[in-house]
């Protein structure tokens, strides 16, 4: 968990002086660290109302073909690179711009799966 107040500098980069300690209503929640496994999704409810679909687990990504403008759902075999984390890959933990292996080719995570609750990815031309 992360505090996610004010920072302790102005865009300027002076010092900021606050007025007020850490409150418990500005701590952030665990990260969802999404891995490869059968799908397993969290429903949070954030401040406001509104609700996030956390995926704690997930095997399948909506592949979008950008030759052929068509999407298909696809599983999801490993992930060659993940630039988020060099131990992401190792773990295969799924975040936005992480690559994964799939049954079509390498694909691109282009959306928050942590956030979203869904896995979309963009299939990348053959190398």
């Amino acid at each position: 968990m992360r505090w996610q107040g004010k920072y302790g500098r102005k865009s300027t980069g002076g010092k900021l002086n606050p007025a007020r300690g850490k409150r418990k209503c500005e701590i952030g929640r665990e990260q969802s660290d999404t891995t490869i496994a059968p799908v397993r999704v969290k429903k949070i409810e954030t401040k406001g109302g509104d609700i996030k679909m956390r995926m704690l687990r997930g095997d399948v990504a909506t592949i979008a073909d950008p030759v052929t403008g068509k999407s298909k759902m696809v599983k999801i075999e490993t992930v060659k690179e993940n630039r988020a984390n060099l131990h992401y890959m190792r773990r295969n933990i799924l975040t936005k711009g992480a690559v994964i292996k799939t049954e079509m080719g390498e694909a691109r995570i282009t959306n928050r799966p942590g956030q979203d609750g869904v896995i979309n990815a963009i299939l990348l031309p053959a190398a």
